[in-house]
């Protein structure tokens, strides 16, 4: 189960994949599920077999993230310098270290939680409203911005009236303001999602992983390093689909990944349920969707809803507090407006990236392998599903995959839960 220790088990596996081999870590780890594959029960289902497969390596075996990934941020970091180190290092979140806490603390008690861009938007969005008559004046400035991110409360919808607070110099004014250069991670923590984070150990499973990962909605997972009391690495949704992708070949992926996207279920929701925002609607109303419905991207439509013109995706949200002097000349940032303005600025800096590429597509004819393949190759989180006409019938992120390679066993968790519990509601973002 989740909490069962492997530490045998670890150790020689440990040892058998560092073993030289011209295949990369990723694949030599599909050639160990090929193995346990081979020594499966015959009567168990194809999705059985996975599951005992994964269930029996360890997440210690998993290739160590990137450097640049492995970003941890003091408490006593600005929010503007969280931004760009987040926005250089090209991740969504990074762990918190309270700088207050003694060098001898355990793991939890070192880390106060994880900033992530989803927590600035609940900032952002603040920012943008005006404050409430019966807010106390003697409150400073800060004080009152960081209660009304720790109470953040549901959010409606955003209107054309709304536009004017989010015109071309808001975020100008914001990021040049005192008030934005003193505002420290430690004064949104009440937009973390758990106290301090949820984390793997070393001896935890891939199948706890995996499980985590999709049917948790977890788009990365700290593995902790209990004798150090610090992070050994962090393993992400991508770093997965990046393993998957370099698994072609193998017998147990050929099997699962050549079915086509209909046979499987995918695209998980009916295109009347997709969450999209127009292009003429305020940018922030995108944000907005994305932090109320826990989602990673949005796509942007046309006047008849039903045409993708674009993609705007969490991360994206640094390119208001990066750059805010390209939608200077804009009356309001609407959804168009900022796609235009960003494209502009990275062709400008020859930067590569998604955003300048445009939205990636594909059709329910697409095998799971094809999709896999593009969305590695594509460096990005999520694919648009198209009919025949060019018109949205869904879409496809890497939680949608993984939650279509295991499934989650009655009980398998127990206690594991116990001990790192989320933050309140109205805290969470």
């Amino acid at each position: 189960m989740a909490s069962m220790q492997l530490m045998r088990r670890e150790s020689a596996f440990v040892h058998e994949v560092t073993q030289d081999s011209p295949k990369s870590p990723e694949a030599r780890l599909g050639m160990k599920v090929e193995d346990l594959w081979d020594v499966q029960e015959p009567q168990l289902t194809p999705t059985e077999k996975l599951n005992a497969c994964f269930e029996g390596i360890p997440v210690s075996a998993f290739p160590p993230a990137p450097s640049s990934q492995v970003i941890e941020i003091k408490s006593d970091t600005s929010l503007a310098e969280a931004v760009r180190i987040l926005a250089d290092h090209k991740i969504l979140s990074a762990p918190v270290v309270d700088v207050d806490a003694p060098e001898d603390a355990s793991w939890i008690d070192r880390y106060i939680g994880v900033v992530e861009f989803a927590g600035i938007i609940v900032w952002i969005l603040h920012q943008s409203e005006p404050p409430s008559p019966r807010s106390p004046t003697s409150e400073s400035a800060l004080e009152a911005a960081v209660n009304r991110v720790t109470n953040a409360a549901s959010l409606g919808t955003l209107g054309p009236e709304d536009a004017a607070a989010t015109s071309g110099n808001f975020f100008e004014a914001l990021t040049s303001s005192e008030f934005y250069k003193n505002t420290k991670v430690r004064d949104i923590a009440g937009s973390f999602r758990w106290a301090p984070f949820l984390a793997l150990q070393k001896s935890n499973s891939f199948l706890t992983m995996l499980l985590l990962l999709s049917s948790y909605k977890m788009k990365s997972i700290p593995v902790v390093d209990l004798g150090e009391a610090k992070i050994d690495n962090i393993i992400t949704q991508s770093s997965v689909i990046h393993m998957l992708a370099e698994c072609s070949g193998l017998q147990w992926f050929e099997s699962w990944g050549t079915r086509k996207l209909s046979e499987i279920g995918l695209p998980l929701m009916a295109p009347d349920r997709i969450v999209k925002v127009y292009e003429e609607e305020p940018v922030l109303q995108a944000f907005k969707l994305m932090r109320k419905k826990k989602i990673g991207g949005i796509p942007i439509v046309d006047s008849s809803g039903r045409k993708v013109v674009g993609n705007i995706s969490i991360r994206d949200v640094h390119f208001l507090l990066t750059a805010p002097e390209i939608y200077h000349d804009y009356r309001s940032i609407t959804a168009k407006n900022f796609s235009t303005a960003v494209k502009g600025y990275l062709e400008t800096h020859h930067e590569i990236s998604p955003f300048v590429r445009g939205m990636v597509i594909c059709t329910k004819n697409y095998s799971i392998k094809e999709l896999i393949m593009k969305l590695d190759s594509e460096k990005i989180h999520r694919v648009y599903v198209v009919d025949d006409a060019g018109n949205l019938e869904g879409v496809i992120t890497l939680r949608d995959i993984l939650s279509r390679l295991v499934h989650e066993p009655r009980g398998y968790f127990g206690d594991f839960f116990d001990g790192v519990l989320p933050l309140p509601s109205n805290s969470r973002v």
